[in-house]
């Protein structure tokens, strides 16, 4: 297994990202832009290279130099829940720090494809499959959509790797994992995973925890035959303990 590129690993789902693949013996090169918000225990850990910087700051040629030593990128990039978090630029932090990733990925051509996962959320819906969605759901997802800009920029992440790299890119393969309600906890624990949301992402939420999540995605980008199981889909988790 070579190199895996996370951004937004700072987060609080990234950084619990970046320990599951430490913890599988990895080596990571994580881009943050305050190394600081790091642990310690992540900051001292000899297979993690910390890359300063914000993903939209760097050039494609640049990010080619990362993506070119991984043979997967992780993406756990979010908006802060702040007033400019939400409202201010960049409102598309997701979509055109994945655009400059794939981009990346596609000037390395590199001779097997890429692996990219994405964290993004059980309430946008996986137009592949028609998901059903009721209408007081979608007036709901509407409003979400129009007032927040993080929520459409959430639905452009997804949409470009569904739409723009899509099945047979011949050097990107993807995978987008939609938690339900975020929540912290300090275990993995049983969790389960779906193609299509199990319950309503706005009126009978689930919980997912974080570090599930984070190691959900260390799985999938070290497991061949889960990736095979969801790679070009968009599977939902949620923890295990939580379903009625």
């Amino acid at each position: 297994m070579n190199k895996i590129l996370v951004v937004g690993a700072s987060g609080a789902t990234g950084r619990l990202l970046v320990q599951a693949l430490l913890d599988r013996g990895l080596t990571v090169i994580a881009i943050v832009r305050s190394p600081q918000k790091l642990p310690e225990s992540l900051r001292t850990h000899h297979n993690l290279q910390i890359v300063q910087a914000s993903p939209l700051n760097l050039s494609e040629v640049e990010m080619a130099q990362y993506t070119g030593r991984c043979s997967a990128v992780a993406s756990c990039l979010g908006h802060n829940l702040s007033w400019r978090g939400i409202y201010g630029q960049p409102r598309k932090l997701v979509t055109d720090a994945l655009r400059q990733i794939c981009g990346a990925i596609k000037l390395n051509l590199p001779e097997t494809p890429t692996k990219v996962v994405l964290m993004n959320t059980a309430g946008n819906s996986n137009r592949d499959l028609h998901e059903r969605v009721s209408f007081a759901q979608k007036c709901v997802i509407w409003l979400i959509r129009t007032l927040l800009p993080p929520h459409a920029d959430n639905e452009q992440a997804a949409d470009y790797l569904r739409v723009k790299i899509g099945q047979n890119h011949p050097s990107i393969e993807w995978s987008v994992v939609r938690p339900d309600n975020l929540t912290d906890e300090a275990q993995v624990s049983q969790y389960e995973v779906h193609p299509s949301p199990i319950r309503s992402a706005i009126f009978d939420a689930g919980s997912t925890s974080r570090i599930n999540v984070g190691d959900f995605m260390a799985n999938l980008i070290t497991d061949d035959s889960l990736w095979n199981q969801w790679e070009g889909q968009m599977p939902v988790i949620y923890n295990k303990d939580k379903q009625l």
